[in-house]
């Protein structure tokens, strides 16, 4: 089904449309229903990255030039630049410019299908979750229940979702219960081995347990509800040919006071309780083989100490912005409203 909004609307909303469309594409239209532009979700999250809020327009962040077909062209040159635009759906509108319908790389077309990925993910299942307590007393904190399952079963299952079949889970609080749950990953179809932390080696320091990797590798903390797109995060790192890449979120804080802009001791502007906007670390990372074989053996190491590391001698450093539904279940109140989104957002 075509995913048809009208120029003014805004980002928000184009969001929330582009979430539930099977298409993953958003046809942007004039009062004539003419096709002005589209939105992927790459448009969003480059957006994002400019500087641009949910709150601005769509016209802002819109592909206002896509690649499209006539209606009853041959299609082989469109196929052929399609390919090498590596675009994932192509319009086929009439005269008018009106939408007609929607070929997909999923339909065919000589693109190819769905497709497993082999790269690895490794899970940080190994910490307290002390601010979680009482509730992680007796249980270590991926495997408190939201919506009936494990945080960390339904982490697992959207990583399955998005075709990735290989992964290390690092354990060290309870790890046996963890264990005990996943095994080898039989049950879900997929390969889990397990890195055992004798000591807490920090975000980072599991790396340097693992086998030599040849594919990028995911790397997720496991405390975290999201309905991220994997394979978009993935094909965001390729893109941009970075060593790693750190996934983002924009966070807002209104300092609760007026502020006050001083020249000496003359104000030269006053503003009420200024929101500032930021992005902050969503404890989901891509990191290349090099940058995995860095990491030594048995060596606390944290993701941002890492990162830096890499900026340092001159690597290439990436951010994904996140616009799905994200939340980190690091207290009690993140634990209750994870359980009560989870309803809605996750059926």
């Amino acid at each position: 089904m075509l995913t048809r909004l009208p120029l003014g609307t805004v980002i928000g909303d184009a969001v929330r449309e582009l979430e539930t469309s099977e298409a993953k594409i958003l046809l942007i239209v004039d009062e004539a229903g003419r096709l002005q532009g589209t939105i992927t979700d790459g448009d969003v999250r480059r957006g994002l990255l400019r500087g641009h809020g949910l709150d601005h327009r769509v016209e802002d962040i819109m592909n206002a030039q896509p690649l499209v077909a006539q209606d009853g062209q041959s299609l082989d040159a469109v196929f052929e630049q399609a390919n090498e635009l590596e675009v994932r759906q192509i319009p086929i509108v009439d005269a008018d410019g009106k939408v007609l319908r929607l070929l997909r790389k999923s339909d065919g077309q000589g693109w190819g299908g769905s497709r497993k990925l082999e790269n690895a993910v490794l899970l940080m299942a190994g910490g307290r979750g002390t601010r979680l307590h009482p509730l992680t007393a007796e249980r270590p904190k991926p495997m408190l229940s939201v919506g009936q399952k494990p945080i960390l079963e339904n982490i697992l299952e959207g990583f399955i979702e998005s075709g990735l079949q290989t992964f290390y889970i690092s354990i060290n609080y309870k790890g046996d219960m963890i264990k005990e749950h996943f095994g080898d990953g039989q049950r879900w179809g997929v390969d889990i081995s397990y890195v055992e932390e004798s000591e807490p080696l920090g975000t980072a320091g599991p790396l340097g347990a693992l086998t030599a990797q040849d594919k990028p590798l995911i790397v997720m903390n496991g405390d975290i509800l999201t309905k991220v797109d994997y394979r978009h995060l993935l094909d965001f790192h390729c893109a941009h040919n970075a060593d790693a890449t750190m996934c983002v979120r924009e966070y807002d804080f209104r300092v609760p006071f007026g502020t006050v802009e001083l020249d000496g001791d003359s104000v030269i502007r006053i503003e009420e309780k200024p929101v500032s906007r930021f992005f902050v670390n969503a404890g989901i990372y891509v990191v290349e083989p090099g940058v995995v074989s860095r990491v030594p053996k048995q060596t606390r190491v944290d993701m941002p100490d890492l990162f830096q590391d890499v900026l340092s001698d001159g690597g290439k450093v990436s951010a994904f912005p996140i616009h799905e539904y994200w939340t980190d279940i690091g207290r009690l109140d993140d634990f209750d409203r994870a359980n009560a989104d989870y309803a809605t957002l996750f059926k």
